[in-house]
């Protein structure tokens, strides 16, 4: 009988992340792979597209559950994912990142004693506010192998009473994704498409609660986007939430220079992180993959989950002080960006790592 593992995802970010473990477990002998969407992500450019472009298998179960309240969602979740592991009886449950359908799995799987790995295990904020603090704190403790990115992970953990022996430091799963993909993200015509050259326009995406549904917070944001636009171009790939914010709170843009685009690709969204002279951002994913490029980056947030962007990479926290923002924007226009470097184990490799680890438990 094979070795039976189910990976479990949701959202955006879960897919860089799981197709460098899928693809390292089917070089290793007897063990067979199911792989469930639970839908949480269902905009066909924020989910099918990734799909494609990250060469993953479609999904075999789909969930479909869609949007919701973060109660509603998660239960949902689990109610469709609990039928799915008493059919399936899988060996192993792999769940990725911080996402609801993340710990929904988990509980699932803790409670019918299915052993469980958290993928990009450890990282913490250290601000409860944050919905993603909460799956990640609750997945940690029940979780029985626990691959973390970077050493800060494996702090936290046992920290928090987690046994040693259940921690492992494989390196970041999200860039396996990118060092595979970023020669054929070179080849992309999106800047060409776009009519912007290289380092000659900043790159911003944000859909944080925080910042785009108080509506003072999001005039806030960007009425300084739109000053930053004078001075060079801004291409804003906007999240459906964030659009949707915007039509609330009747916010017109009055800058040409302020460009709102459609929600991109993985390919297109990576050529043009890597060809951006800076980028402002909420997300997790974005903070990792700039410093792992080089490109300076300016989180509109007031604290991280993943310290090591500002330690060792190029990343800088700017909070909400659009003074701040401006402030950085203008050093990085005049020269002065922040230098980092990619942390250990940040090499591409993370995927194998797991799947070793996995194999040989």
């Amino acid at each position: 009988m094979p070795f039976k593992i189910i990976h479990v995802v949701g959202a955006r970010p879960n897919f860089m992340k799981v197709a460098p473990v899928m693809q390292a477990l089917a070089q290793k002998p007897n063990i067979s792979q199911v792989l469930v969407h639970t839908g949480q992500h269902y905009d066909a450019n924020m989910s099918e597209i990734f799909f494609r472009q990250l060469d993953i298998p479609e999904p075999d179960i789909n969930l479909d559950v869609g949007s919701g309240s973060h109660a509603w969602q998660t239960a949902q979740i689990m109610m469709r994912f609990e039928e799915v592991a008493l059919t399936e009886k899988p060996d192993l449950a792999l769940v990725y990142g911080d996402v609801n359908s993340t710990v929904a799995a988990a509980l699932v799987c803790a409670k019918l004693l299915i052993p469980i790995g958290h993928v990009e295990a450890g990282l913490r904020s250290r601000d409860r506010t944050m919905p993603e603090e909460i799956n990640r704190l609750l997945t940690d403790q029940i979780a029985d192998m626990l691959f973390t990115p970077s050493v800060d992970g494996n702090v936290n953990l046992l920290q928090e009473g987690v046994p040693s022996e259940k921690i492992h430091l494989v390196g970041n799963v999200m860039i396996d994704t990118l060092v595979r993909l970023l020669p054929r993200a070179r080849q992309a015509t999106i800047l060409r498409d776009l009519g912007v050259e290289p380092r000659g326009y900043g790159l911003i995406t944000l859909h944080r609660p925080s910042n785009v549904d108080d509506p003072v917070m999001l005039h806030s944001l960007m009425d300084t986007l739109q000053e930053i636009a004078v001075e060079i171009p801004l291409l804003f790939p906007i999240h459906p939430r964030t659009r949707v914010r915007l039509q609330d709170a009747q916010y017109e843009i009055r800058n040409s220079r302020l460009h709102l685009l459609e929600p991109l690709g993985y390919l297109d969204f990576l050529a043009l992180q890597d060809a951006a002279r800076f980028v402002v951002t909420d997300s997790g994913g974005v903070q990792e993959e700039t410093t792992y490029l080089g490109v300076p980056c300016l989180t509109v947030r007031a604290n991280t989950e993943r310290p090591v962007t500002v330690e060792v990479g190029t990343n800088i926290l700017v909070g909400q002080n659009m003074h701040r923002l401006r402030e950085e924007v203008d050093k990085i226009l005049s020269g002065q960006s922040k230098q980092g470097q990619a942390p250990p184990l940040w090499d591409g490799r993370a995927g194998e790592r797991v799947a070793d680890i996995v194999a040989n438990s």
